[in-house]
């Protein structure tokens, strides 16, 4: 690794991808001119995307192995096998490569099985905050991925947002709770929105403070370290407003609905994967 910047390849330049070159360049991991990505040759908007963050961009995946130490497996998951068969028909020998592969429900046995049989594999699962670098990932280690890989896999998440090491029975829960979890986030808001809208507040001013109270409750979860429903019953006073409103939600199944959202996910997820 020369002057510790890492040299990063990427198979598949879309949006995912180009968030994760910028928290990388962001976080000092690495720089434009050590990254290097493939895409279609139809996706010119990746390509030029990454062009303008100063990486090379081309349209074969063989090279882009070749010229890096990480290399991050970004294509959709049908299209998997065809871009790792073309590097196990090219290249013998990955020992000294590490694949992050962030294709949904593509399982380390089925990575592993797409690559050279030395090939050090790590699958993440990222989720589209981490275009604003505040993403929640996971990752589960390959059969011969080692700690150094763990380590260099947390320093790369970590620069867009966080990340927790998992098993892999957890990755179809996981994917449907953080995965899935910001359309149902989105969701909210614009209801929130709307029920603003509805009572008076112009369009603008609702989605402004509908999502800055769910980015600042979020965050008030996550950094006081205090139990959700403490924090509820801290703003819920007696016969007050919140009370009313809580109690709506309650009769309308609000709960009910996300839990059975979460297992809804989480059985489709399972479906795809095969597990």
């Amino acid at each position: 690794m020369a002057n510790n910047l890492l040299k990063i390849g990427f198979i598949g330049g879309g949006k995912m991808a180009q968030a994760m070159a910028k928290g990388f360049i962001s976080a000092g991991i690495a720089k434009g001119e050590t990254m290097i990505s493939s895409c279609h040759p139809s996706d010119l908007a990746s390509a030029k995307a990454f062009k303008e963050l100063g990486a090379e961009s081309i349209f074969e995946n063989v090279p882009v192995v070749q010229k890096s130490e990480v290399i991050i497996v970004s294509v959709k998951p049908s299209i998997v096998p065809i871009a790792l068969g073309d590097i196990k028909k090219s290249l013998s020998n990955n020992a000294d490569k590490l694949f992050l592969s962030i294709a949904m429900g593509v399982t380390i046995k089925q990575l592993e099985q797409c690559l050279p049989q030395e090939s050090r594999v790590i699958r993440v699962m990222p989720n589209t905050p981490a275009l604003v670098k505040s993403g929640a990932s996971v990752f589960v280690r390959g059969s011969k991925s080692t700690d150094d890989d763990a380590k260099i896999t947390k320093k790369l998440l970590n620069s867009i947002g966080i990340c927790e090491e998992v098993t892999e029975n957890l990755m179809d829960p996981i994917t449907a709770l953080s995965g899935s979890g910001p359309a149902y986030i989105f969701v909210l808001i614009e209801a929130l929105a709307d029920g603003g809208v509805k009572m008076g507040l112009p369009r603008d001013l609702a989605y402004k403070l509908a999502s800055q109270t769910v980015l600042g409750s979020a965050q008030m979860v996550r950094d006081t370290d205090t139990h959700p429903g403490i924090l509820k019953d801290n703003v819920t006073s007696p016969a007050g407003s919140t009370a009313a409103g809580l109690h709506y939600l309650e009769d309308k199944g609000f709960r009910s609905a996300l839990i059975g959202a979460i297992q809804a996910a989480t059985e489709r997820c399972r479906q795809v994967s095969g597990s």
